[in-house]
């Protein structure tokens, strides 16, 4: 079992490298950058040096990859501006896509590697403090109390976009499926498939809950998914931490199980992070083969377990219900089922003069 008790990082992007016992005279052989979001530097900080030892294996090739984290939606932007990242492991579909419209990316990324080009899931839960004072249970209990929630920001953070739309959906009473099963996937893959309405995207009673939620119950929208769990934990701000599971067992983690509790809602939406070789990037550098057996590996069984030990779901159904204790079984909902995918939820709800934006009043 991995441990990964360590000091949470402060917000904001870094840029970390994964030197795997690098030699001096190796400095010639291949390096990628891994522009990804907030909450994944301990995933790849691991991931990066089993993936370094089997590619070494494999071709005799030394591989040294950096990290780059912050908001998925920030660190997009950096890519299109010019950062050159051989591949983005991110936190939406609409950031993979903003690079293709920039030309860095070809169409047809999503079909490239198996889910939706994503390895990984995650959903969104409730982080409470110990003995849950407010009476937290399900997302009705963010509006009815008095509670106070922290979340990310979702013109920023990708984190905060999944938390948006799993309040919406929620609210709108979302068609969910049990993911946790070969058949439920099935189910919810066809089901999307076949989605020609969104009936959610319009839903005025998820519209109301929204407003009141973000204007009178949210004290701090941090830029990032990191920078939310930092001010919930270590800055004690809020009575719940609304975030990416994975980011709520890092803070029980970090800061003990004594001090916060998490709680599952009744339903919850996939949160799908995809990944993607930048191909402008590396065929400009010569890196598409260890690039491309990079984002491969992720979907190795000795990496799907690498996921579940760090609270991601891995999509392999056997690993996930080998992390079952830590990952249970929740009811989701999908976002091309419900809102038709990301392009049209960015559209609808966090392009510029979207519903975000409508409703939004930050306090002066």
């Amino acid at each position: 079992m991995l441990t990964r008790r360590r000091l949470i990082a402060g917000a904001g992007a870094i840029v970390a490298s994964a030197h795997v016992g690098v030699p001096a005279w190796a400095a010639q052989d291949v390096k990628l950058l891994n522009v990804s979001y907030d909450p994944t530097r301990e995933l790849y900080s691991v991931i990066n040096e089993a993936f370094a030892a089997d590619y070494k294996a494999k071709t005799g090739t030394v591989v040294t990859i950096e990290q780059s984290h912050g908001g998925s939606s920030k660190q997009a932007r950096s890519v299109i501006d010019g950062l050159k990242a051989d591949v983005v492991t991110l936190a939406l579909d609409w950031d993979v896509t903003a690079m293709e419209r920039a030309g860095l990316i070809k169409p047809g990324w999503r079909d490239r590697l198996p889910d939706n080009a994503s390895p990984y899931t995650s959903t969104v839960a409730f982080l409470v403090r110990k003995g849950n004072p407010k009476g937290i249970k399900d997302w009705s209990d963010l509006t009815k109390s008095d509670a106070q929630v922290v979340t990310a920001n979702p013109k920023t953070s990708g984190g905060g976009r999944w938390a948006f739309l799993a309040l919406w959906g929620a609210v709108a009473k979302a068609k969910t499926h049990d993911l946790s099963t070969v058949a439920g996937n099935d189910e919810a893959k066809a089901a999307a498939k076949a989605a020609t309405a969104f009936p959610v995207l319009d839903d005025a009673t998820a519209r109301t809950v929204i407003t009141t939620f973000y204007n009178s119950h949210v004290p701090v929208l941090d830029t990032g998914a990191r920078g939310s769990t930092v001010s919930f934990a270590q800055k004690q701000i809020g009575d719940v931490l609304v975030n990416w599971e994975n980011e709520l067992w890092l803070a029980l983690e970090e800061f003990g199980a004594d001090k916060f509790e998490i709680v599952y809602p009744s339903v919850s939406i996939l949160g799908e992070a995809p990944v993607a070789v930048v191909d402008a990037v590396v065929d400009a550098k010569g890196t598409r083969a260890a690039a491309e057996a990079y984002l491969q590996y992720l979907y190795t069984k000795d990496a799907q377990d690498t996921i579940g030990q760090l609270h991601y779901r891995p999509r392999d159904i056997e690993a996930l219900a080998r992390y079952s204790k830590d990952l249970p079984p929740i009811k989701l909902f999908t976002i091309d089922e419900t809102f038709g995918g990301w392009t049209k939820a960015h559209a609808t709800f966090f392009a510029d003069g979207g519903v975000f934006d409508a409703l939004y009043k930050p306090l002066k």
